[in-house]
């Protein structure tokens, strides 16, 4: 469901701009609106949860565990390498790292707001990752 909520969003986004990194861009902006939009705290990911209680669970689960958390890390480098063919990134950035840091971003996100009961905290986290990436891209 997740992935599709996230296909959506970012498919919305390159409708609105073809430009890779301003199309990324706008696709956040999306996502953290959907976020803001929540009248609960998000309940939390499962894959966090299967993390942190891993000696639970035989290796086939921890395995679809690490697939999702890998499917992440592609479609967000997937996205980073088109903005990278235009707009090269700034000098040691390691682009596996941003995209991994979208995931983490937003694990932490979802921590943090399910703990202090604020369900601005995802949004906010959104914005800053989106403020990052225009930052690695971009000069100005």
């Amino acid at each position: 469901h997740d992935q599709q909520v996230l296909d959506d969003l970012f498919n919305r986004a390159d409708e609105l701009n073809e430009d890779p990194l301003h199309g990324f861009l706008v696709g956040l902006k999306l996502f953290a609106e959907m976020m803001a939009n929540m009248t609960e705290v998000h309940p939390g990911c499962l894959a966090a949860s299967f993390v942190y209680q891993d000696q639970l669970f035989n290796r086939e689960v921890r395995d679809l565990n690490a697939e999702g958390i890998l499917r992440w890390r592609r479609r967000f480098r997937e996205r980073l390498n088109l903005i990278a063919e235009r707009y090269p990134p700034r000098d040691g950035v390691d682009l596996d790292a941003v995209a991994d840091m979208a995931a983490t971003l937003i694990e932490g996100a979802l921590i943090l707001s399910r703990a202090l009961r604020d369900p601005k905290i995802p949004a906010q986290q959104i914005m800053l990752y989106r403020d990052f990436v225009r930052c690695v891209f971009t000069r100005g």
